[in-house]
């Protein structure tokens, strides 16, 4: 097997070998990949942090031994916190912005290692301790299929990005974070930090935003905001009805 690991601040992952094929998820610093597949301009990838597949341009893949890939699995990672930080590569003293909820491999007295390269981090920031602060740095962050930073997220991107900060890892798609967690069975029972998922006609879940109390959800959908939520779904204020049907609670904490 053949790992990669991102040196950029974030890496597109497409749906097809093409640039201009669907941005399905964006691979942030520091984040590990099993490589499928090799072509001439791309590589397809699973991810190790939420197992998602895609391909990624080939020049932008950094190769990561495997017994510098098992180490990493067993570090307790250490994310950056703050919507950007900056990093300073020490082979040519150039800057990398990074986004909240990086990872910085091997990290240690404010240096980032990946092979042989070294990252300047000084500041990688506190987690915070309530989840919802995390998820109040996002508002007004606009939407972006396929987004998981401060400067473009999706609404299952969001929830994903904001619980990684806290330590508790959540699949990419809402379908798939729905699996996930404990039922609460009734809206007047959920509690700060609950997800709250959407449904479409067919039954498909499509949306998910983070419950702020049983009456407001956090939630990416043209930009990330708070809306009303009731027992139909969620209202917006703004448009003077109803946007997405709720379907179910779950709870990760």
């Amino acid at each position: 097997m053949q790992y990669g690991i991102a040196t950029l601040s974030i890496i597109p992952l497409r749906a097809e070998a093409s640039e201009r094929s669907e941005l399905v998820s964006q691979i942030l610093f520091g984040e590990t990949y099993l490589i499928t597949e090799w072509q001439e301009k791309w590589v397809k990838v699973l991810t190790t942090y939420d197992e998602y597949e895609g391909w990624i341009s080939r020049v932008q893949v950094i190769p990561l031994n495997n017994d510098d890939y098992l180490e990493l699995q067993l570090h307790i990672a250490v994310l950056t916190t703050q919507p950007v930080t900056i990093a300073n590569r020490q082979s040519d003293n150039s800057l990398l912005y990074l986004s909240a909820g990086s990872t910085l491999p091997f990290y240690e007295n404010g240096s980032s290692w990946i092979g042989n390269e070294v990252f300047g981090v000084n500041d990688a920031g506190e987690p915070n301790a309530d989840l919802l602060v995390t998820a109040m740095s996002y508002l007004n962050t606009p939407y972006l299929w396929g987004g998981r930073t401060h400067f473009g997220i999706d609404c299952s991107g969001f929830v994903q990005t904001v619980f990684k900060q806290h330590g508790l890892q959540l699949k990419r798609d809402a379908s798939q974070q729905a699996g996930q967690g404990t039922v609460v069975d009734f809206l007047p029972a959920a509690q700060a930090g609950d997800l709250a998922f959407f449904d479409n006609n067919e039954g498909r879940i499509v949306h998910v935003g983070i419950m702020v109390n049983h009456e407001q959800i956090i939630h990416a959908s043209g930009r990330v905001k708070i809306d009303h939520i009731d027992g139909q779904g969620i209202y917006s204020e703004e448009l003077k009805k109803h946007t997405h049907k709720l379907r179910i609670i779950k709870r990760y904490m």
